[in-house]
């Protein structure tokens, strides 16, 4: 399988065979910019810019906190609750709430640099995943042999293979059935499993073994919501 610089990290993300390589994909981005914002971004304006008016959502927050020391999470915190007492929040209460700061409240819930920086690199990398699939067979055997895609995630990589310079029509049916087949198949076996475990539960079942479905609770949500509980 031939490498660049392009390909070596999709490479590296599709080689441990270790769940859903576009949740790793995540993870890896993730873990990258919550460790840059409390370390080298603290010196970058422009990024301080950002920060102050996305913010962060309760996960990154809490990920900050773990990832590096306190007095960058709170002087990140100072510029931020300074940056939403001045351009957030009404200068003062008037007869009635300002409609407009209500809107900017709103949309601060909504909004997250960690979040918002993920969301467009894994597109990125995804054109190198559907580049790869393309022209090294080699990589379609490993794509092949991943353990599943997660439900999510079969939506985000076929909404990219479909989109604008996404994959070319001679491979968008070989890659929609592997895609298919690694979200469908493991939804098959988490629904045996499931019904498995459930069955142990009848009496005339106790003292049973629950083999490989033991744990198929934590694999259910892992496949349904992206995250491992």
């Amino acid at each position: 399988m031939k490498e660049n610089i392009t390909t070596i990290p999709i490479n590296d993300l599709f080689r441990p065979k270790d769940g859903c390589p576009i949740c790793r994909m995540e993870e890896m981005l993730e873990d990258t910019y919550v460790n840059f914002i409390v370390g080298d971004a603290m010196m970058e304006p422009n990024i301080r810019i950002e920060t102050n008016r996305k913010g962060f959502c309760h996960r990154h927050f809490s990920k900050m906190f773990t990832a590096g020391q306190k007095l960058p999470n709170a002087l990140i915190m100072e510029s931020h609750l300074k940056s939403i007492i001045e351009n957030v929040l009404p200068q003062k209460a008037g007869s009635k709430p300002d409609k407009k700061a209500l809107e900017r409240i709103e949309e601060l819930d909504k909004t997250c640099y960690v979040c918002d920086r993920i969301e467009k690199d894994v597109h990125h990398l995804l054109s190198t995943v559907l580049s790869q699939y393309e022209k090294d067979e080699e990589f379609r055997g490993l794509y092949r042999g991943q353990p599943f895609v997660c439900l999510n995630h079969y939506a985000l990589i076929m909404r990219d293979a479909m989109g604008k310079g996404g994959i070319s029509s001679k491979f968008m049916k070989p890659f929609h059935e592997d895609t298919y087949n690694l979200t469908k198949n493991y939804l098959l076996t988490l629904k045996e499993d499931t019904t498995y475990f459930c069955s142990m539960f009848d009496y005339r079942n106790r003292g049973g073994d629950f083999g490989k479905s033991k744990d198929v609770i934590e694999r259910n949500i892992e496949y349904l919501t992206k995250e491992k509980p």
